[in-house]
């Protein structure tokens, strides 16, 4: 066969592959295209589910009203500091201690190695959890949301792994010019590192801008509601207005059908605010994370 030149069976195989691969990409895509379209299509044909590939009576009020909701600013901003601290924290607290075990001469390697594996299997539950949270004044605590979850296990594992794959010649060289484990930690494995870096930073944002249950179970305090939690409450409250307009037939009789608020246009609009800031992060992270994850499970 003449290089370059593509058999039959080469040109089949290609054509399957892409529509193969052009199928995949439609299923993963059109969910989100099937929420977009819903929040900015008529309320009344959303609600009847009549909205299924173009959007039909286009307008903004679902957004409007959501940005319109009290204490989401401060909410917003909750949820933004929290993913950004949240995220350095996790990177520092899993590379360090990743890289300590990997060195042969830490103290008892193999037992703390160990030790912290047996935390993936074992779980307290919420009633002593929230016992030691109260002991150690997390309760009501901006810090209850970065402090328990800095250290993970799999993350922990994932880059002791990555870091072992590094060749061990680049540190020697460093030694015999002075450089001590801070200095080899942040000029060397850092920088070679970023591919599992950017895998364990675009988890932890996730777990952190998605995670709700915690605000339920931490905090009382309004100062400390993350948007997911103000946005739930938000839901709850149109689904108790919808409620009281169906048991009244006189309420909402001047309003537009097409733009009146409705529990399913709030759930899809909720959904694409809550969605919508990490879809426009993981697009720069994603070409890391490959690399990360599979070199992190192979080995060691």
């Amino acid at each position: 066969m003449i290089k370059g030149k593509l058999t039959g069976g080469d040109v089949t195989f290609n054509i399957l592959n892409y529509l193969l691969f052009g199928i995949f990409t439609i299923i993963c895509v059109f969910p989100f295209y099937y929420i977009f379209i819903n929040t900015i299509s008529s309320n009344e044909l959303v609600t009847k589910g009549r909205i299924l590939f173009m959007p039909v009576g286009v307008h903004i009020n679902n957004y409007i009203h959501a940005f319109k909701i009290k204490g989401l600013p401060n909410a917003a901003f909750v949820s933004i500091l929290r993913t950004a601290i949240g995220t350095a924290v996790v990177i520092i607290a899993s590379s360090f201690p990743g890289y300590a075990l990997s060195k042969t001469e830490f103290w008892h390697r193999k037992f703390w190695y160990r030790f912290v594996i047996a935390t993936m299997y074992f779980s307290a539950g919420i009633i002593p959890v929230y016992i030691t949270y109260k002991n150690l004044g997390l309760i009501n605590n901006f810090w209850v949301y970065i402090l328990p979850g800095m250290v993970s296990p799999f993350n922990l594992i994932l880059c002791k792994t990555y870091i072992e794959s590094i060749p061990a010649s680049l540190e020697e060289s460093a030694e015999i010019d002075g450089a001590g484990y801070l200095t080899k930690y942040f000029k060397i494995i850092l920088p070679l590192a970023k591919p599992i870096i950017a895998t364990i930073a675009i988890f932890s944002a996730v777990h952190h801008w998605n995670s709700f249950m915690d605000t339920v179970l931490y905090t009382s305090k309004s100062r400390l509601f993350t948007l997911q939690y103000i946005l739930y409450l938000f839901q709850n409250e149109v689904n108790a207005l919808a409620e009281i307009m169906r048991s009244d037939p006189t309420a909402g009789q001047n309003m537009d059908p097409s733009t009146m608020l409705t529990p399913t246009a709030v759930r899809f609009t909720v959904t694409m605010i809550t969605v919508l800031p990490i879809l426009m992060v993981y697009p720069f992270f994603q070409k890391y994370i490959l690399k990360g994850i599979m070199i992190g499970a192979v080995k060691g």
